[in-house]
């Protein structure tokens, strides 16, 4: 539930509702506002009587929340979450685009790719070390050595780096060479892998499952931060439909969906949905406009030699082009690349 505090409340009757709702078995986690403050209240309030709160004179309202998830409910912090990156802000006022290829191939291909992004405007830089392939005959990555190269690239362009993690095993490598560790869509309710996310600080990408609702998704959000890491960014990725022309169906409606559910921030995955490069600016121009805070784009200076998703990766001079048009629709939304 949500308990709204009075304006003019004294500190002392404001401890007295904690102690009291700390010595119910709650959790209490405190958000203060511009205008008004709020106790978010966690547990188990089916069976509590919320009027018996009013009780208390620094008490202006109550409301039961239906929800299932709480940490991530923006009932519980009304102002946006900003997710800090190595100084790359994420969630704020500044469209934020990731971008690199889907696989890590050598620190020749990747240095070539991180130049490139860098100078169009690509604030971090992506690569995958370690990939999920429907196919076990496919190209599975480098692993721990992908992670090094990237990380090297990242240091040289001043790029903060985000790869995808797949199992716990690797959790403290990943810890070391990325700044965002990214959850892929088949691991979005790994509830053992995201317990363990939730005791890290590291900042956290979790994708949207292929045939997860909404909800769903925000409850796998819900797992991470309830273990104590405040940092998720949510990525919509397209979801499986009945199209069977794109590689998915992006899902532009998350973005005003969750925006009014959540307060964490909203990245949008175009290169995955579409599965074909020459969609992937349309889809990102779309998605700025419906008010995502950015993008994670593939991008390969030779798509059709990729190890990988060569389909669906954007040469360096359309990455460019595509830069140019988004800085446009930025301005229109009032926000910066």
């Amino acid at each position: 539930m949500i308990v709204k505090l009075k304006r003019d409340a004294k500190k002392t009757d404001i401890k007295h509702l904690r102690d009291h709702l700390i010595n119910q078995g709650f959790e209490i986690h405190d958000s203060v506002g511009a205008n008004y403050s709020i106790f978010g209240v966690v547990g188990d309030t089916a069976q509590f009587d919320i009027r018996s709160l009013y009780a208390y004179p620094c008490v202006d309202s109550v409301i039961r929340v239906q929800e299932p998830f709480k940490k991530v409910n923006r009932k519980f912090t009304p102002e946006d979450t900003i997710i800090d990156v190595g100084g790359v802000l994420i969630g704020g006022n500044e469209l934020i685009v990731m971008a690199g290829p889907c696989s890590v191939e050598s620190a020749e291909q990747v240095d070539i790719i991180a130049a490139s992004v860098k100078k169009a405007g690509a604030k971090i830089l992506r690569g995958g070390a370690f990939k999920p392939r429907t196919s076990p005959y496919s190209y599975q990555g480098m692993g721990v050595e992908g992670l090094k190269i990237l990380k090297d690239a990242g240091l040289k362009y001043g790029m903060p780096v985000i790869s995808e993690l797949m199992s716990t095993e690797h959790i403290d490598v990943f810890l070391e060479y990325v700044d965002i560790i990214q959850i892929g869509a088949r691991n979005m309710q790994n509830f053992a892998l995201l317990k363990e996310l939730g005791k890290t600080n590291k900042p956290v990408l979790l994708k949207r499952g292929f045939s997860n609702t909404i909800e769903e998704w925000l409850m796998s959000a819900e797992y991470i931060m309830a273990g104590g890491n405040p940092n998720v960014i949510l990525c919509e990725r397209g979801i499986r439909t009945f199209e069977p022309y794109t590689r998915n169906t992006l899902d532009i409606s998350t973005v005003p969906i969750v925006k009014k559910l959540s307060h964490l921030p909203v990245i949008i995955d175009p290169s995955h949905a579409a599965g074909y490069w020459d969609l992937v600016e349309s889809l990102s121009l779309a998605s700025i406009a419906a008010g995502a805070d950015g993008l994670i784009i593939e991008v390969h200076h030779e798509p059709e030699k990729a190890m990988s998703d060569g389909a669906q990766s954007l040469k360096p001079k359309n990455f460019k082009e595509l830069m140019r048009k988004a800085s446009i629709i930025g301005d229109a939304m009032g926000r910066k690349l």
